[in-house]
Parts: structure tokens; C-alpha cells; sequence
């Protein structure tokens, strides 16, 4: 099993509609929605998972978990409740997420120093959805250190959540490498739930390495994804035994450039007008990990804020498909 993680500013509902064209995804995670201390309408959960509308599947029908962040387990269960109504693949809860801002208000990674408000939180969720709506968590291995990691899977598990993503770094880790994905398997092997390996997944090799010191078949890709669209893909067809050339991209770029074009049309249709090149720009980014002539077409608007110019650069004679996201009407 492959997923595709949230990463908040990156990885959102345009990405997700994109990448899981491409193929190789069984399921999505949303960027989290924080609760506080209050019960948010309906637009907010919609407009954070606009697959909400769509039976709780982006376009190309691959299903999305809407992942719920905050440390109140009873305003957390309450949104849950409510969540659950609008028929998502399931509910994830954020115990990872390294941000300062999140942590200084009591969100994400920082509970890894609270096991027990750990448990409290996964048991009132559990309690407050239905018995057949999935319930999930994603974690790190600790906050400074991973000294309470065991502890933080056995309350995930202990207050009954149906499977767990751990994120092979610690908050003070950050984004650095490596991964110590050779500590998963000690959870992996305490709880009695199925856990998914996270960090540090840019290729093939590292997807067979993460499997082989983390003991998970399944895997989640998250900035990996984001600079090889066909990663996923790739990782499959080294599972199945056939060739997967770590030397080139298993997606084309000539294959690839029409869902670049795709992805500037819905963000021109539902972003923020002054976020457009930049959103463009951040992805290329990544793409010039794998790809020569993204870093072409980065350098060619990298000094281009108007919408309209970036087009004419880079679009004009690139096939794009019908807007077919889920905020249209």
C-alpha cells in the first residue's frame, strides 16, 4: 500500500488531484484542519477537503482521510463527529506536524511529551465516529528526542485507532536526513495495528531500504511524490519484479508537462491570484530533483509574477484538460 501525505502549503487538494492522476496511490491524507475550541461549519472542512464533495475520492476516485489537529479531545471529538458526517475515507489524526507556530499552541509534535493526552484524544475520537469510519494518527518519533516514541505508539494503538504513520524523525530531526527507519520496527512490533513508514522516500532504493529496516510493506510518500510524480508507480513495479530504472523518471516529462498545465489551471481557478507563480514555482522546485527540464522551465519564470505571462512562457502550446476539481459550481 502507497500514500500520499499532507504537507501544509504543498501537498493540498491541487496536488492530490494531480498526483493521483498519475497512478500508484491507494489513499490521501489531507493537510490538518486545527480545532480549537470550537465546532467549524461545514465550509471549513470542505474547503481544506473539497473531495468532501465527491464521496470522499479526488477525481481519479483515490479515497482521502481528513486529518483533524488540536490537543482538546473533547472539541476534537466533537469535529470528528461532525467530520465523519460529511463522508471522508476516514479521520487522521496529527500527532507530527514540526511547525513552531502549530507546537507553540499545543498542536501536532509537541504532544509526543503527552502520551497519555495522546490516548485520551484517539479514545474520545474513536468513541464519537462511526464503528466503520476508519480512525488513524501520524506521529513522529518524539518531539526532542524519541525516548517516549514507545509510549506514543501504544496510547495511538491503545486508544484505538485502526492503523498509525510514523514519520522516522523526530521534530527537532526536522526535514534532515537521514530517516531512522530502523526504529519503526521496534513500534511496528509492539502494537497490534498496521503501521506505514514515513520520511525520506525519493526513489526506489530508498522506498526497498525503508521497507527492508522498517519491517512496513506499506509506505507513505510525501516531498518524494511531490518530485517524481511517478514514484509511486515506480515502487510497484519494483515490487512486482520488473525494472524500475532509478536513473530515469518513470514518468516522462513529455508525459508530465500537461498535468503541470492541468495543475496551473485549477490553481488559477482557486487560489489567490497573487499566489499563483509562486505555488507554480514551488513545485518546479522539486521537480528539478528529477527532471533537467524543470529547472528550464523554473529559470524561465522564476522572475515572472503575472499570471498571464507565466502562461504565454511556459503554456502556450500545451494541451489542458477540463478543469475537473471538486470547488467548481
Amino acid at each position: 500500500m502507497i500514500l500520499l501525505a499532507p504537507m501544509e502549503g504543498l501537498l493540498d487538494f491541487v496536488l492530490r488531484d494531480i498526483l493521483t492522476r498519475v497512478g500508484g496511490v491507494d489513499r490521501c491524507v489531507s493537510e490538518f484542519i486545527r480545532v480549537t475550541d470550537m465546532l467549524l461549519p461545514d465550509r471549513v472542512f470542505t474547503r481544506i477537503v473539497p473531495e468532501l464533495r465527491n464521496g470522499g475520492r479526488t477525481p481519479a476516485g483515490v479515497p482521502v482521510r481528513a486529518q483533524l489537529l488540536g490537543s482538546d479531545p473533547v472539541c476534537l471529538a466533537e469535529n470528528a463527529a461532525k467530520l465523519a458526517a460529511l463522508g471522508p475515507a476516514g479521520i487522521d489524526l496529527n500527532f507530527g506536524c514540526p511547525a513552531k507556530g502549530v507546537n507553540a499552541h499545543r498542536g501536532g509534535a509537541v504532544l509526543l511529551d503527552e502520551p497519555e493526552l495522546i490516548a485520551r484524544i484517539v479514545a474520545a475520537v474513536r468513541r464519537a465516529v462511526p464503528r466503520d469510519m476508519p480512525v488513524s494518527a501520524k506521529m513522529r518519533l518524539g518531539y526532542n528526542d524519541s525516548s517516549r516514541a514507545l509510549e506514543c505508539a501504544l496510547a495511538i494503538a491503545g486508544g484505538g485507532a485502526d492503523e498509525m504513520v510514523v514519520h522516522a524523525r523526530t521534530k527537532a530531526d526536522g526535514y534532515r536526513p537521514p530517516a531512522y527507519w530502523e526504529r519503526i520496527q521496534e513500534l511496528r512490533a509492539a502494537v497490534g495495528i498496521p503501521v506505514i513508514a514515513n520520511g525520506e522516500i525519493w526513489n526506489v532504493e530508498d522506498a526497498l531500504r525503508c521497507r527492508a529496516l522498517s519491517g512496513c510493506d506499506a509506505l507513505m510518500l510525501g516531498r518524494g511524490m511531490v518530485a517524481d510524480p511517478g514514484l509511486a508507480l515506480a515502487i510497484r513495479e519494483r515490487g512486482h519484479g520488473m525494472r524500475a530504472d532509478a536513473a530515469d523518471p518513470f514518468v516522462t516529462w513529455q508525459a508530465l508537462l500537461p498535468l503541470v498545465a492541468d495543475f496551473w489551471q485549477i490553481v488559477g481557478a482557486h487560489i489567490a491570484p497573487h499566489h499563483h507563480a509562486g505555488r507554480l514555482k514551488q513545485w518546479l522546485n522539486f521537480l528539478r530533483r528529477r527532471y533537467p527540464q524543470a529547472q528550464d522551465a523554473f529559470a524561465a519564470i522564476r522572475a515572472i509574477n503575472d499570471p498571464a505571462l507565466v502562461t504565454r512562457q511556459l503554456f502556450a502550446h500545451t494541451p489542458v484538460v477540463e478543469d475537473r476539481t471538486l470547488l467548481a459550481a
